[in-house]
């Protein structure tokens, strides 16, 4: 029996792609700035933005300046734009995903959260329905590290009190994140239940872990 499982976020409890998407390309056209121009200083960024280097109004800010298109109307706009998105992520959940929770927290299975993510997000996870659940929390963009980095792991199980044989590692598999999971020692299971399989997706089933079809299997190996 496994004393504790560790999940990730994006894609795993939530999904961006139930809600309209409001990513690099959408924010480029609101600000009227070419997405060539938009996309590379908004990728030039997206580690120090994940580590807590720099938060998203900072870069925005700095990205309407350069390109000649800050106000403050539309610098604001944006930002509620962003953060509304992100925040209605969490009204489209997985039917099963918070059973599943209530239930690990009946059985006291401890229940940690990684999650690589920028200012923005992090607000917002901590203000959400979800965040209750769990017992320990590292999210990159407090930490100054991220996924797949082994430190991030570490921290969360020594908040948790638990070795890596002890642990389940849950995540759809992006950011190379079950392939460290499995390195420390975790059981590693792909959630797949949000993801689709097209092109516009980076991410794919990954036979080399076990599948998780539905939120509530992940107690199958509790």
């Amino acid at each position: 029996m496994k004393k504790a499982v560790i999940f990730d976020m994006f894609e795993t409890l939530i999904t961006h792609y139930q809600t309209p998407l409001y990513f690099g390309s959408q924010m480029a056209h609101d600000a009227k700035i070419p997405e060539e121009k938009f996309q590379k200083l908004w990728h030039e960024s997206e580690r120090d933005r994940t580590i807590g280097k720099i938060a998203f109004e900072d870069i925005l800010e700095r990205i309407l300046k350069e390109n000649h298109r800050y106000s403050f109307s539309l610098f604001q706009e944006i930002i509620q734009k962003r953060t509304e998105t992100k925040r209605n992520c969490f009204c489209h959940l997985h039917p099963e995903i918070l059973p599943m929770l209530s239930k690990l927290k009946k059985q006291k299975t401890a229940t940690g959260l990684i999650s690589n993510c920028f200012s923005e997000e992090a607000t917002i996870i901590r203000e959400s329905c979800l965040f209750p659940y769990f017992d320990a929390v590292c999210l990159s963009y407090e930490e100054g590290t991220q996924k797949p980095e082994e430190e991030i792991y570490t921290r969360c199980m020594k908040r948790l009190s638990v070795h890596a044989a002890e642990c389940l590692y849950v995540g759809d598999g992006g950011s190379r994140e079950l392939e460290t999971a499995e390195k420390l020692g975790m059981t590693a299971l792909q959630a797949v239940w949000y993801l689709q399989e097209d092109f516009s997706r980076q991410t794919r089933r990954n036979p080399a872990f076990l599948q998780i079809e539905k939120p509530l299997d992940i107690l199958l190996y509790c």
